[in-house]
This record gives C-alpha cells, structure tokens and sequence, in this order.
C-alpha cells in the first residue's frame, strides 16, 4: 500500500530515486538542528533500463542499485523509492462530508472513474487534505493509484538484492516534503523537478498539494537533440547543453534547440499554473521552486521568470543540511544537490511503519 508523507523520527530509511537516467541515493541522520548527511551518491543507468517509470531490465538497474550502495558503504537495508509516469495517477477529488469509517468505502467507490486501468490491477491510497468549512457540505481528498505490477516489479528487484523496501512514495510528494521538512516551506509555491525524461509538477497552496502530476518532457531532449545536431557522443552534447562546453560556429543552431524545447517545459508549466490560478485566485503563488538535472540549463531560470512572472529559485536541500567537509565535498553538494531533491524527500521518511 502506498504511504503518503509524514514526518520521520531518527530511525529513516535510505532515499533511492531511480530516474530514467541515473540513480540517486541519499542516506541521512535527523538530529534536533534539523538534519546531517551520512553518504549520498548517483550513478547512471544503462539506456532503456526505465522506461516510461516501469522497469524495462531489472537486472540492470539491480546490479547499479547494488553497486553504489557499496561504493558508499551504506549498510543500512531498509530503503524507500518514489515512483511516477503512466502508471500512477493523482487526484484530487470532492465527497460529501462524512465520518471517517465511511470515507474508504466512499474513495473506492469513486476511484474507478478516475483510474485508467484497471481498478483491481492497482494499489490505492488517499489522504483527506482539507477539512469541510463551515456551512460546506464537501471535503477535498487527495487519491493516489500505482498499478500493482509496476510497484511490485521495484519492490522484487530490491528484495533480490538483500535490501528491505519500506516506502512507495510518489515524485511529486517526495518532492513536497523535501521543501517541506528541509526548506520549511511550501506555502502557495509551485515545486517543478526536470528529470532526463520526466518532469514533476506539485503547486502548494497553503500548505495543501492543489495541482500534481508528472509530463514525460526531460533534460535529455535537449541533449539528444544537440546529438543529432553536432554528430556528438551523448556525454559530450551533455556538455554543450551544461554550457561547459562552446560550439560557437552552431551557436544559432543550438540556440534554436533550447528555444524550442524549453518552450515545451514552460507551456507545460504555465498549464499547471493556470489551472492552478484558475481555482485559486484568493492564494496568489509566490514563487517557483526549480530541481532536477533540467534546473542546470543554461538560461532556464530567466525564461522560467520572464514567462511565469514568478520569482524562480534553484532548490538544493543539501546546502541546508550539516555534513563531514572530509568525508564528503563541498563543491559535490553544490553540483549534485538540485538532482537530490527526490531522494532526500525519500531519506527523510521514518522506516517505523
């Protein structure tokens, strides 16, 4: 059954984010301060061992997962993974007021019509996120779907190698309660995480998921595009979309590929927060919080603040977390930090279900 977030005691599980890209692992200690980093670590996956957030070869992401936990060291067994794409679905819905015995029945009873697959075929869950007011007669509930097979297919190749899956959390949630937890904030903000192939969106208004959902748009579209462009290796358009390296005689070319596709992240952002602002006029968003590999495009965050007419913020959880300068590199937590907004929303939930 999927679990919703809640807050963690000193006992956590490892966070695991497996993208379509690479792996991220984030292992933390909760202290009264707020929280200190252990070991935290990525490694790219082989092309095609996710696809569309399902695994493609177990085997693959198996031996990577495995992999860098012992290059890190980590010991602990006990992890925890997000989980996105075609197969979860996030709604809000409205019911009538009524007593919590009878709102399951009540939630499944309405989950059919909102899950494009079959009913029996999937976990649910779902958390009542907003309380009637007075003289309302309806209540807001937030339904969570993730087709069994899928998380069942995650929760197999992790017990095949010795480890102890605690948590199925969602992208857009984990992402939440990283703001939430480590930024203390997620007050009528819109949280926007660009992975190589996906993007999640969750916009908080008053503290309350109001809009969550991911669109398979990426990072990785630009970088492919660039391939095509240049005749590149992958790594080395890598480095000219990261603007660590200048193709200055394609300067136009490549220009007219960043427009383009980071046209297509933006028109999908500015959907989110239309229907956002469409819903919620009273509760103005404040800003927008960016992470994700995608958060290190060149130029993205002016585009992103020219077209919403929101201020955007780079959010990098680790800068707010204490760690051993001697165990781990400073320099490394500034560049890995935007990837480890996922991750570290898994690392803060307690493993004392």
């Amino acid at each position: 059954m999927l679990k919703l977030p809640f807050l963690p005691n000193n006992d956590l599980v490892v966070g695991i984010d497996i993208g379509s890209h690479a792996v991220k692992v984030c292992e933390l200690e909760r202290h009264d301060r707020g929280y200190s980093i252990i070991t935290l670590g990525s490694a790219i996956l082989p092309d095609g061992a996710i696809e569309d957030g399902a695994l493609a070869d177990a085997g693959a992401v198996a031996a990577t997962v495995s992999a860098l936990l012992k290059n890190l060291k980590i010991k602990k067994k006990k992890v925890g993974i997000s989980i996105s794409g075609y197969s979860v679905i996030v709604k809000k819905i409205s019911l009538p007021v009524m007593a919590e015995d009878q709102l399951e029945s009540s939630v499944m009873a309405e989950a059919e019509q909102y899950i494009p697959f079959n009913i029996d075929d999937a976990y649910i869950d779902f958390q009542e996120i907003k309380a009637a007011a007075a003289g309302n007669d309806q209540t807001d509930v937030m339904l969570v779907a993730a087709k069994k097979a899928v998380v069942d297919d995650f929760m197999a190749m992790l017990e095949g190698i010795g480890l102890v899956p605690l948590i199925v959390d969602i992208d857009a949630f984990a992402l939440e309660n990283a703001h939430e937890t480590i930024g203390h904030d997620v007050a009528n903000i819109a949280l926007v995480d660009i992975g190589a192939s996906k993007m999640s969106i969750n916009i908080i208004s008053r503290g309350i998921s109001a809009v969550a959902y991911d669109i398979s748009l990426g990072s990785r579209q630009l970088t492919e595009r660039i391939q095509d462009l240049l005749g590149m290796e992958f790594d080395e358009a890598e480095a000219v979309k990261l603007g660590k390296r200048q193709v200055l005689e394609r300067h136009d070319d490549i220009a007219d590929i960043y427009s383009s596709v980071c046209s297509q992240w933006v028109l999908e952002i500015k959907k989110a927060i239309d229907l956002y602002r469409a819903n919620h006029p009273e509760q103005p968003l404040r800003r927008l919080s960016l992470s994700g590999g995608g958060a290190k495009v060149v130029g993205l965050i002016d585009f992103l603040q020219m077209e919403t007419g929101l201020e955007v913020e780079v959010f990098n959880p680790l800068t707010l977390m204490n760690f051993n300068p001697k165990k781990i590199d400073p320099d490394y937590i500034k560049v890995i930090g935007q990837e480890m907004a996922i991750a570290s929303g898994i690392a803060i939930r307690s493993s004392t279900i």
